[in-house]
């Protein structure tokens, strides 16, 4: 039994209450670890200790910085295989996929911004006076200066990519940072806190406190402190945040849902789009905020590409996440796979018809081991209207609806007819097509004859209800900075 601790001011300390919150392992609904309860009374703490490191860290060298964030990246790689494991145990994933994405994509986040920060470039505007009574001749620069403690809130389907995502950008440009992991998820956030002293951050640099949303997380939000918060979640968890955050002022991102069209025209690759698609559908069950959980056909091609893809489906390997050869591992938690069951039988009130999938995996076809384990099998559904609830809300599971299309105006305005828009895939051979729909598709992201490819460079984010605000490359390292104009007169 893994009993893990908070991290504040570079130590590891039970909560204040001694209450712990049981983590199920979904693969077989047993409880492999207890985290700290916290709230209030930790979270200040923590915030403390990340004001009082913030002087020093921010003093830094931006050099000194990165290579911190280099030493941690190489401790990540060091524990790659023990990070891979309690990923997979806490989320249910399958270990294949936490080896071969997840933990080098966090030591990928951390390596990007420590040698991003030192290619920066400051801005300078020369002021010639013309056009302003009595002008004078000046120079501008505009500085960029860390905004104090940042306030992480990660998500429990990508614990440490997303965490490292966040934690990145805001410790290269000098902020401190206080982290509020999933508390269904805590296991690699606690490995990361322990790599940080093997990476000799100082104390109160990086903090982790483990706890309840409505009770560590919202002391976090909420703290008078806390001048820039980022949060990767629901979207209703999103609209609390932006008005507690509106309301102090405070700088926000919010990266919350999505409800993602996978769009297959009659001109499309189709061997390549059915991969892709099986793969944006069902990777870690459904549960990733970019996954094509709307498949767009082509009514030219909609059968040939069905019969190819339920063939696919049908194929994919379920079984231990543990095991190497599983492709498809369990939900998450109890309380996600009851809002899958939910969705499901909604789509069969409402006259869908499934396809494949539809119910729970079979405990007999489970290894032993898993057989109380939380494992729904990767659903496709066909028949719906458009603009009913299973289409146009997020499931965030292993379950993929069909529509088909006459024309390119009829997909666009179905891949529209949702109040999200994070993403959209759209497999096309022609150019012409493909900058209609890079055009007129409502979501901060299209992806053309591809699916996750994911360039830290370019910025992250959606429209709508998909969030606010901008991740990624130069966008995040804006946003943990704050600009200040100095004019010099010449």
């Amino acid at each position: 039994m893994n009993v893990l601790g908070n991290l504040i001011d570079g130590k590891v300390t039970p909560p204040a209450s001694g209450a712990f919150i049981d983590v199920l392992e979904p693969a077989t609904s047993a409880v492999h670890a207890r985290v700290p309860d916290s709230g209030s009374i930790e979270v200040d703490r923590a915030v403390q200790a990340a004001a009082h490191a913030f002087e020093g860290w921010s003093g830094l060298p931006a050099s000194e910085r990165s290579r911190y964030l280099l030493r941690l990246a190489d401790a990540i790689d060091a524990h790659a295989d023990r990070l891979a494991r309690a990923e997979s145990d806490d989320t249910g994933k399958p270990i294949t996929l936490a080896r071969e994405v997840d933990i080098p994509r966090s030591a990928a986040n951390l390596r990007f911004f420590a040698t991003a920060i030192l290619h920066t470039t400051g801005e300078m505007q020369e002021f010639d006076g013309g056009g302003v009574p009595g002008g004078v001749r000046a120079l501008n620069l505009t500085l960029r200066r860390p905004r104090g403690v940042a306030g992480l809130i990660a998500p429990w389907n990508l614990p440490l990519y997303l965490l490292t995502w966040k934690i990145a950008p805001a410790l290269a440009t000098g902020n401190t940072a206080v982290c509020k992991p999933s508390e269904i998820t805590p296991m690699t956030a606690a490995i990361l806190g322990e790599l940080s002293f093997e990476a000799g951050l100082p104390p109160g640099v990086l903090n982790i406190v483990h706890g309840r949303g409505a009770s560590a997380g919202a002391a976090l939000v909420t703290h008078p402190d806390v001048p820039t918060v980022s949060f990767t979640g629901s979207t209703a968890v999103g609209r609390w945040i932006a008005r507690e955050c509106g309301d102090q002022l405070k700088r926000v991102s919010l990266e919350l849902g999505g409800k993602n069209p996978f769009i297959v025209c009659a001109d499309a690759d189709i061997d390549q789009a059915v991969s892709t698609a099986i793969r944006a559908g069902f990777t870690n069950q459904g549960q990733i905020c970019l996954c094509g959980s709307r498949l767009l056909l082509h009514e030219s091609i909609a059968d040939v590409f069905l019969e190819r893809f339920l063939a696919g489906v049908r194929a994919l390997p379920i079984g231990d996440p543990r095991d190497p050869a599983t492709r498809f591992g369990a939900v998450t938690s109890p309380e996600h796979m009851r809002k899958i069951e939910s969705f499901v039988q909604l789509a069969r009130e409402l006259g869908g018809r499934v396809l494949v999938g539809g119910s729970r995996v079979e405990q007999s076809l489970l290894p032993a081991r898993c057989r109380e384990g939380l494992f729904y099998q990767p659903t496709v559904i066909d028949g719906l209207d458009p603009a009913c609830r299973v289409e146009t809300e997020e499931i965030f599971g292993p379950v993929v609806t069909v529509q088909r299309f006459a024309n390119d105006g009829q997909a666009i305005n179905i891949a529209n007819g949702t109040g999200y828009g994070l993403a959209a895939t759209v497999f096309a051979r022609d150019v012409a097509r493909v900058q209609q729909y890079a055009d007129l598709l409502q979501c901060g992201i299209v992806w053309v004859n591809c699916w996750m490819v994911r360039d830290l460079r370019t910025p992250f984010g959606g429209m709508k209800q998909s969030g606010v605000g901008r991740e990624g490359g130069l966008e995040a390292m804006r946003f943990f900075t704050e600009p200040k104009n100095v004019c010099i007169r010449h």
